[in-house]
């Protein structure tokens, strides 16, 4: 009987074990991008992503923890002038977090913003080599309170943030996970517990978008950036519902003359290595999807209504091509333009529904 036990807590370790490689030999395959959506809560409707490191690595700026602010505050002119950092929810956060905390956009690996109907929130990979222990000790400090699981909520409140600086609202409450080097935060408690259980395993992260986060996905690490939105979020957001009256109408006009267009089902759109800008947008089939590849060319072409002056204004379109149910646009900003900042937020003509 005790060697049958013996060999029954044997053969479960060895399970253990084999899963933990598995997700780790995963885990190491994945670009900064696919990590960062492999724990998005499930549900999300509008993701935003940053990636801090390859963001320092194009600006060649070396920062650590102990870098005084003025440099942090000049990387980040940097990276706003270079139109790198629009996605973040953390910049206005950026100087309490980088002298309170201990982590800022200065030393985070990447940033997620997660946003649903049921809630948001913020996830943050650490470096490698972080001192989790000396972290949470800090949390404790800063007036958090300490819970008794290790990737337990830690409660701090609307009351506490002022206290401590300039602090997005999604830092009232953190929850960590060592293992993964994860500062995640929230505004509710509730929320933060939920996005957790992806974190941990115990949920599945989002789904449905894969279709237009995968054609951003560039091939040499992933975006530095990228907004994504599924179908509802981007009509509602993007579409050109927000456009006073006037611009509906030239829209309306201009989405006649450029031929048959369809609701999008999800849209992507991402700053990559190169710095240029590559849109995704899926459509319910393939055929919708040639179809849409023509059209939202010409919108995308001309005028943008909503925005002011023409799209050609801001970028030179390039390749527009449709593999599957999903429609791609090369995007090359002219100089001084700030097409990742302009068009994250309607009306876009292109990604009318």
């Amino acid at each position: 009987m005790r060697t049958w036990l013996a060999m029954l807590g044997v053969a479960l370790l060895l399970i253990v074990l084999v899963l933990g490689g598995v997700r780790w030999w995963q885990s190491s395959r994945q670009s900064e991008f696919e990590q960062a959506l492999s724990v998005a809560p499930t549900g999300a409707q509008r993701l935003t992503y940053t990636d801090w490191a390859g963001v320092r690595r194009e600006l060649g700026a070396d920062l650590t923890r102990d870098s005084p602010y003025e440099d942090v505050a000049g990387f980040l002119d940097t990276a706003f002038d270079a139109d790198l950092s629009p996605m973040s929810a953390l910049l206005e956060s950026t100087e309490a977090m980088h002298e309170e905390y201990g982590f800022s956009p200065a030393t985070l690996d990447w940033e997620l913003l997660s946003q649903s109907q049921d809630g948001a929130a913020v996830l943050m990979r650490l470096p490698e080599g972080t001192d989790f222990e000396a972290l949470q000790d800090r949390l404790e400090e800063l007036g958090y309170q300490r819970p008794e699981d290790d990737t337990g909520v830690w409660r701090g409140g609307i009351d506490l943030l002022p206290s401590i600086g300039t602090v997005t609202p999604e830092l009232q409450f953190v929850a960590v996970d060592a293992d993964q080097r994860l500062v995640v935060g929230s505004d509710t408690e509730r929320y933060l517990e939920q996005a957790m259980e992806t974190v941990t395993g115990d949920a599945d992260p989002v789904s449905g978008l894969e279709p237009v986060t995968d054609a951003v996905a560039a091939e040499d690490g992933g975006p530095l950036a990228a907004g994504v939105y599924d179908g509802p979020q981007v009509c509602s957001a993007l579409a050109m519902g927000s456009a006073d009256q006037a611009d509906q109408d030239q829209a309306r006009e201009l989405i006649a003359a450029a031929g048959e267009v369809h609701p999008l089902t999800g849209f992507a759109m991402a700053v990559d290595p190169s710095l240029d800008v590559r849109v995704a947008m899926s459509f319910g089939t393939e055929a919708q999807a040639r179809t849409n590849a023509d059209s939202r060319a010409a919108l995308a072409s001309g005028p943008a209504p909503g925005q002011g002056g023409d799209f050609s204004d801001r970028f030179r379109l390039g390749t527009v091509s449709a593999e599957g149910a999903v429609v791609t646009m090369e995007l090359a900003p002219h100089e001084g333009e700030y097409v990742l900042s302009d068009l994250s937020s309607g009306p876009v003509l292109f990604a009318t529904c």
